[in-house]
């Protein structure tokens, strides 16, 4: 078996596409998933299965919840690499983002130029877009484009959850 970190995009958020986590956890369980982790109700889990659960569980999340959510899968080796490979690892962990996208991104330069702040800085690496945003990203404008940005969709955590993910995955 192999372990993915498993990452929802726009779940539980505003009232809308609401999962609960423990029900998620049972509904996993109950379909053979092993090692059934979730932190925090924005759509981060960690499983172990033979193969990669993407398309399985948003089948089952719509057969529970009557919506497909976008789903991210990445393998353990794979999350391991791309945490190891954040440039911005000596700042906070409030202030670094990852974009994990979905497909490798196209970025749109003109645009990104036009709307990041002076203190904001980034790197595109494979399919992740790491931003540093010292200001927090509530108010940025970069954040609030990021997929036009982009040109792909994309999911966003900070670096404190990605570090308590790699925590649960490499804690098994």
């Amino acid at each position: 078996m192999k372990s993915y970190i498993v990452l929802f995009r726009g779940i539980n958020v505003g009232g809308k596409n609401i999962v609960p986590m423990k029900e998620l956890k049972s509904l996993l369980e109950g379909h053979g998933y092993d090692y059934v982790k979730t932190y925090i109700q924005s759509g981060n889990l960690v499983v172990k299965t033979m193969v990669n659960p993407s398309d399985h569980i948003g089948l089952l999340v719509l057969s529970k919840f009557g919506f497909n959510p976008e789903i991210m899968a990445i393998d353990k080796s794979k999350f391991n690499a791309l945490v190891a490979s954040n440039p911005f690892q000596s700042f906070e962990g409030k202030t670094v983002h990852f974009y994990f996208c979905a497909k490798k991104p196209s970025l749109n330069k003109t645009k990104l130029n036009s709307v990041i702040a002076s203190s904001e800085a980034y790197e595109l690496k494979g399919k992740v877009f790491y931003l540093h945003a010292p200001d927090g990203i509530g108010r940025s404008k970069l954040v609030s484009n990021i997929e036009s940005c982009l040109g792909v969709a994309a999911t966003g955590r900070n670096l404190n959850t990605v570090s308590k993910l790699y925590e649960i995955v490499n804690t098994e």
